[in-house]
């Protein structure tokens, strides 16, 4: 057996190379992922399914969570690395629920971003993706596929805000047990909202991050509310010691999500699209009634392209529009929208503690 390849940054092109890397998985079957103890579960979420077929025949696919409670859905001791992650369950909780990563037992998490958006599902509304980290297939299934290393410890933990009882949230978390180099950072999340930005101000995806590491990706739950265009604003990097300009400046929001000419279709509509480190997938239109504003998932991933710093960074993004469009001398408008966004990034532990995540209320879709 080969002992010099790790089993880590998993490709086609190191697909048939042999590894002593271990394969484990968690679930509601076998929620430690020990080796031989899956299916084993004798009460479940599908036991009265699998009353008359016994012990083995999916007792336990899902778990319920009770209403203002906390659920450890992993627990892993390393070194290794999370290789896909799954899991799916009512869009109504997708906002409600917020996961947290915890790596080598660290006291705040790297990872805290409610359900729905760590997977460009922002808006607790259905909607595929058809990326290379992140996957979300009919009807809600969520695969992520960042690699997530750890050398110690690894912790994930699901928190429901809402009262009530979720009933059927199921996941599976697939992970290699394995050496880790050093060069390997850790992975990071983080979700912020302005609900409304205000006027004349910019959102701030990400700042006092400290340290050496690389951002990975960005995505965004824009809702618009006002008349016309809304994407001219320009996404900017501030990194090792900037001050009041960027290193990185880009041109516009379309611009930097790979789009162009206001996302515009020929039929005069926005044209949605999903590629592997790109897209504007989800458009949901004013449906005439109460739906009454228009609202966008897009996403952006700094796979081929990431921004590394060494010591500090931070990113945030514009809002404007335009205030008359057919003037002779165009002026923008700054807006004030309703913003989500989450941000992905790794970095060399230890990482700077996030700010406070908004209750229920803060994260709710309004």
């Amino acid at each position: 057996m080969n002992a010099d390849f790790n089993g880590l940054g998993m490709h086609l092109g190191n697909l048939a190379r042999l590894s002593n890397a271990e394969t484990r998985s968690i679930s509601a079957e076998n929620f430690t992922g020990a080796k031989g103890e899956g299916g084993k579960a004798t009460e479940g979420t599908g036991a009265v399914p699998a009353r008359e077929l016994g012990q083995g025949w999916k007792v336990s696919p899902s778990i319920n969570v009770p209403g203002s409670s906390t659920v450890t859905l992993a627990d892993v001791t390393g070194p290794g690395a999370l290789q896909h992650l799954w899991l799916t369950c009512h869009p109504s909780a997708w906002r409600s629920l917020v996961l947290r990563f915890y790596w080598d037992h660290e006291e705040t998490p790297s990872v805290e971003v409610p359900v729905g958006d760590l997977f460009c599902n922002g808006w607790g509304e259905r909607c595929n993706i058809a990326s290379l980290p992140v996957a979300v297939n009919p009807a809600g299934g969520f695969n992520s596929y960042w690699e997530m290393p750890f050398r110690q410890h690894a912790r994930i933990t699901l928190e429901n805000l809402s009262p009530d009882e979720l009933r059927g949230f199921y996941y599976q978390f697939d992970y290699t047990l394995t050496e880790v180099p050093e060069d390997r950072a850790y992975f990071h999340a983080q979700w912020r909202r302005s609900n409304p930005l205000l006027y004349k101000e910019v959102h701030t995806l990400l700042e006092g991050v400290q340290g050496q590491g690389h951002y990975v990706g960005t995505y965004l739950a824009w809702g618009v509310n006002n008349r016309g265009w809304w994407g001219e604003g320009e996404v900017k990097f501030y990194m090792d010691g900037d001050g009041d300009f960027p290193t990185i400046c880009g041109t516009g929001t379309e611009d930097y999500f790979g789009g162009a000419w206001n996302f515009e279709h020929p039929k005069g509509e926005y044209g949605v699209y999903s590629t592997p480190y790109l897209g504007l997938p989800q458009v949901i239109k004013p449906d005439g009634l109460y739906a009454s504003q228009q609202r966008f998932g897009m996403y952006r991933w700094h796979v081929m392209d990431p921004i590394r710093f060494q010591d500090d960074l931070k990113v945030t993004i514009q809002a404007l529009g335009w205030r008359k469009p057919l003037e002779e001398k165009m002026r923008y408008l700054p807006l004030q929208d309703d913003i989500a966004s989450t941000a992905f990034w790794y970095q060399r532990e230890p990482h700077a503690p996030f700010p406070e995540l908004p209750g229920l209320n803060g994260l709710e879709v309004v």
